[in-house]
């Protein structure tokens, strides 16, 4: 099986998430797409996070109407901070029959020569490249690398900090959400 590894602190998970993993699983040769829900990300703040079960239950609410999107907690019981190689090595040693890639935006493309074994990653692993909109043209030396995959997927341009500063703001947000993911978080009170 060739799983799509969807890595974010999903805080909360949108419908642009959705509408990218789906597209990535519907229209590439991925099997399933894997919401890797990450206790805590190397380059962001740790405090504006929800606890790890809550953004793992607004996961599990808002895919599981979809056969190929998958919730995953695999990250919560692995060292802090997370390094995805580690993830990596560890996801092939419990499901060796599984073949991993990652998904990333058009945005952490340019950044990714600054991750943790970055050319041992792209030695081993394919990543699906999503559309996004920049401020200019994004050049990277991945641009035409043979393991980098440009994948036409709409261009979603919905931030989960879009969404939390304006629920903080009594706005109205339920569009932007599934509707389970709105109703848990009405229900909760979070990020008001």
């Amino acid at each position: 099986m060739k799983v799509g590894l969807y890595f974010g602190s999903f805080n909360p998970i949108h419908i642009g998430h959705l509408v990218i993993a789906n597209h990535i699983a519907e229209y590439s040769d991925l099997d399933q797409v894997w919401f890797v829900v990450t206790p805590h990300n190397p380059f962001k703040k740790k405090s504006s996070l929800l606890d790890n079960y809550q953004r793992l239950e607004m996961v599990f609410r808002a895919t599981k109407h979809y056969t190929k999107l998958k919730p995953s907690d695999i990250e919560f019981n692995l060292p802090q901070p997370n390094y995805t190689i580690n993830t990596l090595v560890y996801l092939e040693e419990k499901y060796p029959n599984h073949e991993f890639c990652l998904i990333m935006g058009e945005d952490n493309l340019k950044h990714f020569h600054k991750w943790k074994n970055a050319d041992l990653i792209l030695e081993n692993y394919h990543i699906y490249v999503y559309p996004r909109i920049p401020k200019q043209k994004v050049e990277t030396k991945f641009d035409d690398h043979k393991k980098v995959h440009f994948i036409n997927a709409p261009v979603m341009e919905i931030s989960s900090t879009f969404i939390r500063q304006s629920i903080k703001e009594g706005k109205n947000v339920q569009p932007m959400l599934p509707q389970y993911v709105w109703d848990y978080l009405d229900e909760m009170n979070f990020y008001k």
